[in-house]
């Protein structure tokens, strides 16, 4: 399979470009030393007001953790990222002390997927974030506090052969390209259509 090229319109890091969400994991360990260390990476994102709403949950695969966090995604996922090393669920904290509202918790979940997505890219390693989570289960099994909301899931491992997948998704294992910058990017105010992707 010829893997489509990603060419941005100015000049940016090439880590932008070259981190995609494959589905293809190859049978070869992730250890928790790696997980850890995208994590970490995770843990300096910035955040409002300096709060750090993000809170993981991970399990390596092997252990018990990784199956209950797999159980947690809809089949449809379950299929393809029980091949991953690791899983990670991503949640964030809604409100602190009670009654402090965090609007901005999932803005800054998201930045703390992104640090975690771009240093597993730099370990060589693959990271596909999901929305396809079973999000009325997720809370109990994983005994969340009322005040945390579950963001989304996050499989991590090396990158492995198309054909590991299932037929239907070997045509759509290659990096997504991207809308026109002028499709999202408007000076001082909206003068577009908003559309999805084709």
């Amino acid at each position: 399979m010829t893997t489509p090229s990603r060419t941005p319109n100015y000049p940016i890091l090439p880590q932008f470009t070259e981190r995609w969400s494959p589905r293809a994991f190859a049978d070869k360990p992730v250890t928790e030393e790696q997980v850890l260390t995208v994590l970490e990476a995770a843990r300096w994102a910035p955040s409002a007001s300096n709060l750090q709403p993000w809170r993981f949950f991970y399990g390596v695969k092997g252990q018990p953790e990784f199956d209950t966090l797999l159980s947690l995604l809809i089949p449809f996922n379950e299929g393809w990222a029980k091949n991953a090393g690791a899983l990670i669920f991503v949640t964030s904290v809604k409100t602190f002390d009670g009654e402090r509202q965090n609007i901005t918790n999932s803005f800054d979940a998201g930045s703390a997927f992104m640090s975690l997505s771009l240093q597993a890219h730099a370990l060589g390693l693959v990271a596909h974030c999901m929305a396809g989570i079973e999000y009325d289960k997720a809370p109990i099994v994983l005994e969340l506090p009322e005040n945390l909301k579950v963001e989304a899931a996050v499989a991590i491992g090396y990158q492995g052969d198309v054909s590991t997948l299932a037929d239907f998704l070997q045509p759509r294992e290659a990096p997504s390209q991207r809308q026109a910058l002028s499709d999202m990017a408007f000076k001082g105010k909206f003068t577009g259509d908003i559309k999805a992707p084709v």
